[in-house]
């Protein structure tokens, strides 16, 4: 999966969660009208509700980008 499908997923269910990065908190929609084409297309696994991290080109979890916050 691309972090462009996991964002639109988020997206289509509604997901009742913000994504936290290291500065500060994102709704899903604006990530994806905001990153660049090339972060849209890294490959990430995401553990919905917990984090969505980056995978390496051997398919190792790498970096996490985003964890999940509830909205309040």
């Amino acid at each position: 999966m691309v972090l462009k499908e996991a964002l639109e997923k988020l997206v289509s269910d509604k997901t009742p969660f913000l994504l936290k990065d290291h500065c500060q908190d994102w709704e899903a929609d604006t990530l994806l009208v905001n990153l660049s084409n090339g972060m849209l297309a890294r490959r990430i696994h995401m553990l919905q509700g917990v984090y969505i991290a980056a995978l390496t080109e051997k398919g190792l979890m790498g970096e996490v980008l985003y964890r999940f916050k509830p909205k309040n």
